[in-house]
């Protein structure tokens, strides 16, 4: 079955100047591509000013450089745990045993040209990847911007923010370093806390007994094929959504749930944000050629039989390793089962019930808020929200405590203090600290608010005094019409009305044009 093509209009008859090549060029593309009429509205999308706004994207440059940097190491990288011995240029470990991945990580280092910044540079890329993430969903925590229609948006930045830590565990346990090494031990130790099923996870991960030799190279096609592709895969639906579904913006004079005021796509924003990465691609590089980080050499190749003293993981990971110091040595055996609760709670149970959280909240807040069939494209500010940001820094708090729990042993030993007693110190705080920060930020929320309120009745004083009456003395006010960005154009107790989808984008100056 054949399909009639339509015959296409004659070609319009020339006109003056339609024989330059750039305009031959572009005529001939829009005739086969949607480049003028439908590129033309996309670039003309306004995304809103606001430093808050460019965390997702450092993240997004962050991803970019780990993308480039990953693919050179993998031209030098040798995923085996087969064994050699050492004969490069590292006096220290020559004649050393050690598997054939650590001595291709040593080779990228001391022997490639540019190959230890490169390295650096990747793992640089990788920690402030994962940060940028972090406060990326801190800040759409806070301002509420995960509320409909954008409750799949956040999953999504969930998501990715797990598989980033998955993403990070991996590379980081590559070398085959005493370091990392250790880290995959603790990881055992996990599987094998599970109850019943322990032993046969541990098999079928490490492929035999502990260390094993399948390891190594089941991390690498993790690492540099099946996440990277979801993390691509997902940042892509991402942006999508943010394209689709308009981008959230601060409050103020005529900002409204109908319109989105800012830069357009093309060229401002274009300009702006090319700049952006140009800093993070720099910044990343400077902390690479400056600041020395993960020296496997200083450690040397894995032993089972070894521990590196003082070892510490990737910050990432780090609240893990204090849930496991903190948790007393609880043990209990059904059924002929030993379940260590030291390790199933804090490494297992502890990270599930966050990702829960996590996942549920939006739908959880809405409902109790009663917004949940509003659509809401405007920012809150968190004074405006006590009780969400009341909780927020008590997870931050939650989680500060378990990073500083997870270095109790170098905190103890710098500030000459028992260890037990800055363990039970720490365990004490990870109650009580929480607990504390709620109250006291949800307090400040609330004064804020009271502070500002007075000052949008009372309004700002012009400095001129008058003379009472009664002779006392008092200083003018005027009212106050005007408001910085993001400040409500009404008392925090008034709300804006909450209509459907927002109808139309506008860029700053064609907004102020029609206003």
């Amino acid at each position: 079955m054949s399909e009639e093509q339509e015959p296409s209009p004659p070609a319009p008859a020339p006109t003056a100047g339609a024989g330059r090549p750039g305009e031959r060029f572009a005529d001939a593309l829009d005739a086969r591509l949607p480049v003028l009429d439908g590129g033309g509205r996309l670039l003309r999308k306004a995304f809103p000013e606001h430093w808050s706004f460019f965390l997702g994207e450092i993240a997004l440059y962050s991803l970019i450089l780990l993308i480039l940097t990953g693919v050179w190491l993998t031209f030098f990288f040798k995923p085996e745990m087969r064994e050699v011995v050492y004969q490069g240029p590292y006096v220290p470990l020559r004649g050393v045993l050690m598997s054939e991945a650590f001595d291709s990580t040593l080779h990228i280092s001391f022997d490639v040209r540019g190959g230890l910044l490169i390295r650096q540079m990747h793992h640089w890329a990788a920690l402030v990847f994962v940060a940028a993430i972090c406060v990326h969903l801190l800040r759409i925590f806070f301002t509420g911007a995960f509320r409909r229609p954008r409750e799949m948006n956040w999953v999504i930045g969930v998501t990715l923010f797990m598989i980033a830590l998955a993403e990070g565990f991996a590379g980081y346990s590559l070398p085959d370093d005493l370091l990392s090494g250790t880290g995959l031990r603790i990881a055992q130790g996990i599987m094998l806390s599970l109850p019943i099923v322990g032993t046969y996870v541990s098999m079928f991960v490490f492929g035999s007994q502990f260390p094993g030799e399948d390891l190594v190279p089941r991390l690498y096609a993790l690492h540099i094929l099946l996440l990277p592709g979801a993390l691509i895969a997902l940042v892509t639906v991402h942006l999508i959504l943010v394209f689709h579904l308009k981008h959230t913006q601060w409050r103020g004079p005529g900002r409204t749930n109908r319109n989105v005021i800012g830069k357009p796509l093309y060229p401002q924003f274009t300009a702006s944000s090319t700049g952006l990465s140009l800093t993070v691609f720099g910044v990343l590089t400077l902390l690479a050629g400056l600041a020395q980080i993960n020296p496997v050499w200083a450690y040397g190749p894995y032993r089972p039989d070894q521990a590196s003293t003082g070892s510490q993981p990737d910050w990432y990971v780090g609240f893990l390793e204090g849930a496991l110091r903190l948790v007393p040595p609880w043990e209990t055996v059904v059924a002929g089962h030993t379940i260590m609760w030291n390790v199933l709670l804090p490494a297992v149970v502890l990270p599930a019930l966050l990702f829960l959280v996590l996942y549920a909240h939006p739908f959880v807040e809405q409902r109790l808020t009663g917004e949940w069939h509003e659509e809401q494209h405007l920012c809150d500010r968190p004074r405006e929200r006590p009780v969400r940001t009341g909780l927020g820094v008590a997870g931050i708090t939650f989680y500060g405590v378990l990073l500083l729990a997870g270095g109790n042993d170098i905190i103890a030993n710098a500030f000459r203090v028992s260890l037990n007693a800055m363990t039970w110190i720490l365990r004490i705080a990870l109650v009580v600290a929480p607990v504390i920060a709620f109250l006291l930020t949800r307090q400040v929320c609330h004064a804020l608010a009271e502070t500002e309120q007075k000052r949008l009745a009372k309004g700002d004083e012009t400095g001129e005094v008058r003379q009472t009456v009664e002779g006392g003395y008092a200083s003018d006010h005027r009212p106050v019409t005007r408001f910085p960005p993001g400040a409500p154009r009404k008392p925090l107790s008034s709300r804006a009305p909450r209509t459907g989808k927002p109808d139309r984008e506008l860029p700053a100056r064609e907004s102020r044009r029609r206003g």
